[in-house]
């Protein structure tokens, strides 16, 4: 080699002999084993000589000698050898191929393959969340809604009714291997897939509930649909979440669509302000009722308890009558008049009082009568029967 010391006493190395012909210094100018001030820099020249020895040493012919050439070969093969070292990071997979062929694939570590080519050995990311927008198309700072795609958005319910939805869907690499060789176009693949599985679940739904209360089972069946087609597939994909965006009328007939949801609020409004009167009206109707039934049954109650009473009493007065006439028809007579009499106005004379005579003298008998009385008429006297 041009730098090789073969002996001899010049000393001088690869940058020529030393100024002043001096024989003991290196290329900075100062003697071997001088005590200068600091740490003294690495001998370069004193290595190179160490490995130019060594390797003469090996290969005592040169490396244009059989042994040379196997030497190279022998280093050449190890660094090919180690060339097929490679590391897998936490959030990837290894997938080996073996001439093109997928034959395993490797979890996070260092790993080791066959040196190329032989096979190789790719690491896609497996823990990132990748996104799909269906039915529209976000602007370029993340906001949704930038652009509509009615060719996606607009779908048939099960009561064939036309709804615009706008869905994204969350996907995850389960399966490196698959994923990489299974399907030729992943993103696509799960495009078409969740369109076709959304279509599927908004065709057995009705536009009413798929416009509110059934949001969240729209997208549980949408998910598991979807990841039922892509185990089918074996595409090595997992959906990690379905959401709905929108889910709206079209908008030709939006405003028509919102005068049908007021006509039913409205309806919805009187029916349930029709089963509040309901509720109200007809127990009360029904307690009125049972009232006037118990009411007529305590009147049915008294008056054939009456009847069978009067029936008693006159049987009883008919037996006493069969036994004593003369004194019960006194009786029955006494209280007759008494029943009679009890409530007119009565003036009683007395003929002893009038010395006999039978001329009835004049009285005040309209004074006699307490005040708002109807007088009665008078009676006429009798006459006198003349002998």
């Amino acid at each position: 080699m041009p730098w090789s010391n073969q002996g001899g006493g010049g000393g001088g190395g690869p940058w020529g002999p030393p100024p002043g012909g001096g024989g003991g210094q290196n290329p900075w100018g100062r003697p071997p084993g001088s005590g200068g001030g600091g740490p003294q820099p690495p001998d370069l020249e004193e290595l190179l000589r160490r490995s130019q020895d060594r390797l003469k040493r090996a290969v005592p012919g040169g490396f244009g000698s059989g042994r040379g050439i196997a030497f190279i070969v022998l280093v050449l093969a190890v660094i090919w050898g180690l060339s097929g070292i490679y590391r897998v990071e936490p959030d990837e997979q290894g997938v080996v191929m073996r001439f093109g062929e997928w034959v395993r694939t490797e979890q996070p570590g260092l790993r080791y393959h066959l040196p190329a080519p032989i096979e190789t050995a790719m690491t896609p990311k497996v823990t990132r969340v990748n996104r799909i927008e269906i039915g529209y198309r976000s602007a370029s700072d993340g906001r949704r809604g930038d652009r509509d795609v009615p060719d996606e958005s607009l779908m048939l319910t099960g009561d064939e009714n036309i709804v615009d939805i706008d869905f994204t869907v969350f996907w995850v690499i389960k399966d490196a291997g698959e994923y990489l060789f299974k399907i030729r176009d992943p993103e696509g693949t799960v495009k078409k897939a969740a369109e076709s599985a959304m279509r599927e679940v908004i065709g057995r739904t009705d536009l009413q509930p798929a416009l509110t209360e059934a949001r969240q089972q729209i997208e549980q069946q949408t998910e598991q649909l979807l990841q039922a087609m892509l185990d089918e597939y074996q595409s090595g994909i997992e959906i990690t979440q379905v959401q709905l965006q929108k889910s709206d009328p079209p908008g030709p007939v939006i405003d028509a669509f919102n005068d049908v949801q007021r006509a039913r609020a409205d309806r919805e409004r009187l029916r349930n302000e029709a089963e509040a009167y309901r509720n109200d009206i007809i127990p009360r109707a029904r307690g009125e009722a049972e009232r006037l039934i118990q009411e007529a049954s305590a009147y049915r109650e008294q008056t054939v308890a009456l009847a069978q009473g009067d029936a008693q009493r006159f049987a009883k007065v008919f037996d006493a009558y069969s036994r004593a006439k003369d004194v019960t028809a006194r009786r029955l007579y006494l209280e007759t008049m008494e029943e009679i009499l009890q409530g007119a106005n009565k003036v009683i004379i007395d003929s002893d009082a009038q010395g006999g005579q039978g001329v009835v003298p004049y009285l005040p008998l309209n004074q006699l009568q307490p005040p708002g009385a109807t007088p009665s008429p008078p009676k006429a006297a009798p006459q006198q029967r003349t002998q």
